[in-house]
């Protein structure tokens, strides 16, 4: 680590009319022809409110870092097929240019696919609609949606890449360059690896579109083989250095730099299971020897973020287990963007290598505790809906991304309210058809819930027709694995009552847009909350703010389950089985004055809610 690297020249905005980009030598890289490292760290511009983009970016200069990786989330960019959506929290050409800006080269990750704990790992739901789709495949369905999402992402991208070498698609006051200096192909599929022809497929998509700078893959050792493309530059992901890995690579490439695309900082949570972490100097300790072999480096993450709203993704290997809100991941800044001690012990090793003082970190934001927040009013499930929703009227139960909704591009998150008719009880079996988990109601009497281990119950006898409601819940999308194809949710198949199948059923939508809370704040039929009700229910509040807004947290002691939006603003999941107890509220969301805050609860309510100045993510284990 004696060797140091003088790249105070070798920024952005700096190298006006440079030509070449990156490049490799042998088993180095080049940038404008000068020895170049990457010093990268992962923040993903969808997880960070955009007010504190600059100030996370400021924050990996300060940590000694030259180089940005982010994911594009195709499912937020395209979230119903034809309507593109690149503004305000999802401007992506805003978000690059500020890293050139801010001194900070990219290497682009635009997927399709990208994982990251991410619903679907990225893809949109309504691709799920055609009943033979093959994903991450050449399948025609598949490839013409990512030509259609290509076309509108790529002229956004091109523009921005760092070589002045120009394509058509290029504007004159461009052909200076950008910032971005590589560009990944696919991700990890050497762990999907379901059509040899798909690579070659995604790559050709790219260079057709006018991406001209290195082509990147990225895999886990045993997928390296597998996910490799001709004329792209294989990478390796890990968090454990294990003896002769980066060598490996020269089983798929000779003579080529090294580089390690994902090293893992921290770990994610699901829920149900501890909050992970990740030794400190372990983890610096790995990075420093990385380093000293001579390979360039991804901290995956530097700052993790949170899957605001419905977004986080699933696990599905023995069992189905859905990732937290939280997206901390034990990275090098916290949830919130504050320092841990990693970005210390990090900055210290990068500043040795580097030889030049760094810039001063940042000063942190003050987070704030407001106190309790008291739920004064209430109004039930059963009674917003009719004024909320109409309908979808089926003989059969329809998933969620087939229902006839959202420009016909059915619905992607949230809940779904199956009713029909019945006429007694008897045995109810799902046939394992729940995705992914059901509470189940006769009229409005809670009987019990419905999942992936619990496939039958027992319904009360009674006289007359009564209703049967299921309100079915999709947890998240499986985001790594070769189940993707069977991502769909809802009802997915039919539902026996005593071994007949039911029919006839209203379905209700229930994905809790902004439009959607907007219309609930006036809905007639909102009271007081009594000493003692379950939901399933929506529950209201306000919390006042004196002064300028801080960031804060919110604990939700003495709930069970639910969903947090404030001022319609959908913060994510909670759930009393943990490991995380507080959603993160940042300060951009909130106003001076009064904050709307409404609660989804699908059980047991409390009177009151926390607001607490840190967070509180669960039981600790460290990572093996």
């Amino acid at each position: 680590l004696s060797c140091r690297f003088n790249w105070s020249e070798l920024v952005p905005l700096r190298l006006w009319g440079r030509t070449l980009g990156l490049q490799t030598e042998s088993s180095h890289f080049l940038l404008e022809g000068m020895p170049f490292r990457i010093f990268g760290g992962s923040v993903h511009y969808f997880r960070v409110p955009r007010e504190y983009w600059e100030d996370r970016m400021l924050k990996m200069k300060a940590c000694g870092l030259n180089t940005l990786t982010t994911y594009v989330p195709w499912n937020l960019h395209e979230p119903a097929r034809g309507k593109f959506d690149f503004s305000r929290n999802l401007d992506l050409e805003a978000f690059l240019s500020l890293a050139a800006k801010i001194g900070l080269w990219v290497i682009l990750r635009p997927g399709p696919y990208i994982c990251s704990e991410w619903d679907l790992g990225g893809l949109p739901s309504w691709l799920l609609q055609d009943p033979e789709m093959q994903l991450r495949t050449t399948y025609k369905g598949f490839t013409e949606a990512v030509d259609a999402y290509f076309d509108h992402l790529m002229p956004i991208v091109v523009p921005l890449q760092a070589s002045s070498i120009c394509h058509p698609l290029c504007p004159q006051q461009y052909k200076k360059g950008g910032p971005i200096i590589a560009v990944q192909v696919e991700n990890e599929y050497g762990s999907y690896a379901k059509d040899p022809n798909y690579m070659t497929y995604v790559k050709m998509a790219l260079l057709s579109r006018g991406i001209v700078e290195m082509l990147m893959t990225s895999d886990n050792k045993n997928g390296l083989s597998f996910g490799f493309v001709e004329g792209a530059l294989a990478t390796v992901n890990f968090q454990k250095l294990e003896p002769g890995i980066l060598k490996y690579l020269d089983t798929v490439q000779r003579d080529q730099p090294k580089m390690v695309m994902e090293y893992w900082t921290g770990w994610f949570d699901n829920w149900g299971g501890p909050h992970y972490v990740f030794d400190a100097d372990e983890m610096v300790n790995t990075v420093a020897s990385i380093l000293k072999l001579g390979a360039s480096i991804n901290l995956y993450m530097f700052h993790g973020g949170t899957n605001f709203g419905f977004m986080s993704g699933a696990l599905e290997s023995d069992e189905y287990k859905s990732d937290v809100t939280s997206y901390d991941y034990d990275a090098v800044l916290t949830e919130a963007g504050d320092y841990t001690s990693k970005f210390f012990k990090l900055r210290q090793l990068f500043s040795m290598i580097i030889g030049q003082p760094l810039p001063l970190p940042p000063m942190i934001e003050s987070k704030a505790s407001y106190g309790a927040i008291l739920l004064h009013q209430y109004i039930s499930l059963w009674d917003a809906i009719p004024s909320l929703l109409q309908p979808v009227k089926s003989e059969f139960p329809i998933n969620m991304e087939n229902l006839h909704l959202n420009d016909s591009s059915g619905q992607s998150y949230g809940y779904v309210l199956y009713e029909t008719v019945i006429f007694g009880g008897g045995h109810l079996h799902s046939r394992d058809h729940i995705r992914d988990r059901a509470q189940v109601f006769v009229n409005t009497m809670y009987v019990g819930e419905l999942d992936y281990n619990t496939v039958e119950l027992s319904l009360p006898e009674g006289q007359g027709f009564r209703q049967l409601r299921l309100l079915v819940e999709n947890r998240g999308r499986v985001n790594y694995g070769l189940a993707l194809n069977e991502q769909r949710k809802g009802l997915i198949g039919d539902i026996f009552l005593n071994k007949t199948p039911l029919r006839n059923f209203k379905i209700y939508s229930l994905e809790m847009k902004p439009g959607f809370m907007k219309s609930l704040r006036h809905v007639a039929g909102w009271s007081a909350v009594p000493d003692y009700f379950v939901g399933p229910a929506f529950f209201r509040g306000r919390l006042w703010i004196e002064h300028q807004p801080q960031d804060t947290f919110l604990k939700l002691q003495g709930w069970e389950k639910g969903v947090v939006f404030v001022n319609s603003r959908n913060l994510g999941r909670y759930w009393k089985i943990g490991p995380q107890e507080t959603l993160y509220l940042p300060a951009p969301w909130l106003w001076k004055g009064s904050n709307e805050i409404i609660i989804f609860e699908e059980r047991t309510a409390g009177r009151i809610i926390q607001s607490v100045d840190i967070p509180y993510l669960g039981r600790t284990q460290y990572v093996d």
